[in-house]
């Protein structure tokens, strides 16, 4: 008799050659820290999941948010090969099905099986078709797509595929800092950076009384959001009130927003370097914003050494958004409260700034003191999935 199994294909995973066990490997490890207790064997060409009867639609939902899977398949195993069997089962499991036409697919890997694919599929179809009435079978584009799988040691049946989201498994490509604000751009820029495998850890900067606590909720809300496909989220809250203070009395107003980020970056590159993440990652999209030109970008850009990703830098305003909505922030994300990159926004900021200018102001302010306390006195929170009724409220 058979049993209803779930099993996984890699998609690019498959293409890595020696280093495909490695990806495999932190996939099987990221899954079960999903799925509580499922019984989960795999090979280098797939992974099949045993969940309990009555949770097989909740870990066919969670899988769907996993990075690193391309194809996720239900399907039903039985152990007895026998050509008899196989197609009672068949007449189990399609007799429940409303269809007019199908297709039989049929893929042998036990060479030593008595029959080849092509015999098995006329077998089956012609069984099929005198146990079936008014049915017939369509080759180019059947109603019911009938796959059995003849392995060395069981059979396979399934009739459909949900689409994966394809990508690396998190952590397989090391570590980043997210610099997460309240906006729209930074959270998409956040999945698009997991979905290439990389583990984030999330900065935010607040500026009370300047910002308010229903400015950090919201961002604890955008860190949930991401914290599905991240597993959890380490959110680093750093308070930016004094340097930012500072800036806007000592700095000429046109370079406020240049020699605020200046600070970011720096601030950022140092938590980088103290979490053990390899890059930094955020929201920057080219144009969007005066600190966001090119030369905008270098002047601030060039204040660290650590990398800097910006998945977004070449979308427009209107695909970040798809992406967020497709990702569930785009309505935390347009929620009217203020954060640090918003607050004191001079009306008309440099948008070619000169980078000798920027040291020189700098120096009318004594910021490594600041940068030093700002990143001692941080807090630290983990964000997990499950934590959304917390933030429900906001909505």
């Amino acid at each position: 008799m058979f049993k209803k199994i779930i099993f996984l294909k890699y998609g690019e995973l498959s293409t890595k050659k020696d280093n495909r066990n490695f990806f495999i490997k932190i996939l099987n490890n990221n899954i079960k820290k999903v799925l509580n207790n499922v019984e989960i064997n795999y090979d280098l060409g797939r992974m099949f999941i045993i969940p309990k009867e009555n949770e097989f639609n909740l870990v066919l939902d969670k899988l769907q948010n996993i990075f690193g899977i391309h194809e996720i398949i239900p399907a039903y195993i039985d152990n007895n090969m026998d050509i008899e069997n196989i197609k009672q089962d068949i007449l189990k499991l399609i007799s429940e099905k409303d269809f007019q036409t199908f297709k039989v697919e049929v893929k042998r890997s036990d060479k030593n099986y008595p029959f080849n694919s092509m015999e098995l599929r006329n077998i089956f179809g012609s069984f099929i078709l005198k146990n079936i009435d008014n049915i017939k079978v369509d080759v180019k584009n059947p109603e019911l797509l009938i796959n059995i799988e003849i392995r060395t040691k069981e059979v396979l049946f399934y009739f459909e595929s949900i689409k994966g989201k394809g990508g690396y498994p998190v952590s397989s490509l090391g570590k980043g800092v997210l610099m997460l604000s309240g906006g729209i751009d930074s959270p998409v820029a956040g999945y698009l950076a997991i979905k290439r495998g990389i583990k984030i850890e999330a900065i935010y900067f607040e500026s009370p009384p300047h910002t308010s606590e229903r400015a950090l909720e919201k961002v604890k809300s955008l860190a949930q959001k991401l914290a599905l496909y991240n597993n959890d989220i380490k959110l680093h809250i750093i308070n930016f009130t004094e340097i930012q203070e500072e800036i806007y009395k000592k700095i000429p107003h046109e370079y406020l927003i240049t020699i605020m980020r200046r600070m970011m970056y720096r601030i950022s590159a140092i938590l980088a370097s103290r979490i053990n993440a390899k890059v930094l990652i955020n929201g920057e999209s080219i144009g969007q914003v005066a600190s966001q030109t090119l030369t905008s970008m270098s002047a601030i850009n060039e204040v660290i050494k650590i990398p800097v990703i910006r998945p977004v830098a070449c979308f427009d305003k209107l695909e970040i958004i798809e992406i967020a909505k497709k990702i569930d922030t785009y309505n935390i994300s347009i929620l009217p409260y203020e954060d640090c990159c918003t607050i004191f926004v001079p009306d008309h900021p440099v948008i070619n700034p000169v980078k000798q200018k920027c040291e020189e102001y700098e120096k009318l302010i004594n910021y490594e003191d600041m940068i030093y306390n700002a990143i001692k006195n941080k807090k630290t929170v983990t964000i997990n999935s499950e934590d959304e009724d917390e933030f429900k409220d906001l909505l």
